[in-house]
Order: structure tokens, then C-alpha cells, then sequence
């Protein structure tokens, strides 16, 4: 079965920067788009980043230049670098693997 697994989150002050990792087991990684997805506090999930299976990157508005998404199919992990967090970025973010699978979410919490 498809397992993907987010670690990375956690509190941190505004302008500060984390990764995000998403370790993924039970398909062939390197096939499947890649995804970050999020949910801030009473809000609908919403898509932030994604990555093709040949690397073409994709990003909502609101984070470009300050996320970036790649992928090491050796590892079969997928990152998301997030530089310069806002309090607005405060929401539990998910994994996504071929746009069917989920990770269990992991929370980013952004302090002003």
C-alpha cells in the first residue's frame, strides 16, 4: 500500500525557514507528480507546489519565490524548501503522490 510519511514542520518566527520532507513507499516514486497541498485554519485545502515526474515545477501565487519544490527519486522523497514564512502560511500541510494519495499532514505553525 501507498504510505507517505511528512516530517519537518513545527513553530517558527516569521522570516525563518524550514523543509518539509514527504518519504513515500509502495509505488514507483519516480512515475507519480508530487505534490504540497495545504489547510490553513478554517479553510479548504489548497494547492501550493508540485513537481512532475521529469521535474517541471508548478507553484501558487502566493509562494512563489519563497517555496521550492524537488524531488530525489533515489530517496524516494519529496521536499518543499519554505523560505521567508508569513503568518499566513500557518496550516497543516499534506504530501500528495500522483494526485490519489495522501500523507497524514504535518503542521507549520508561523509566529509574527
Amino acid at each position: 500500500q501507498v504510505q507517505l510519511v511528512e516530517s519537518g514542520g513545527g513553530l517558527v518566527q516569521a522570516g525563518g525557514s524550514l523543509r518539509l520532507s514527504c518519504a513515500a513507499s509502495g509505488r514507483t516514486f519516480s512515475r507519480d507528480a508530487m505534490g504540497w497541498f495545504r489547510r490553513a485554519p478554517g479553510k479548504g485545502r489548497e494547492f501550493v507546489a508540485g513537481v512532475s515526474r521529469g521535474g517541471t515545477t508548478t507553484y501558487v501565487d502566493s509562494v512563489k519565490g519563497r517555496f521550492t519544490i524537488y524531488r530525489d527519486n533515489a530517496w524516494n522523497t519529496v521536499y518543499l524548501q519554505i523560505n521567508s514564512l508569513k503568518p499566513e502560511d500557518t496550516a497543516v500541510y499534506y504530501c500528495n503522490s500522483d494526485y490519489k494519495f495522501w500523507g497524514q499532514g504535518i503542521q507549520v505553525t508561523v509566529s509574527s
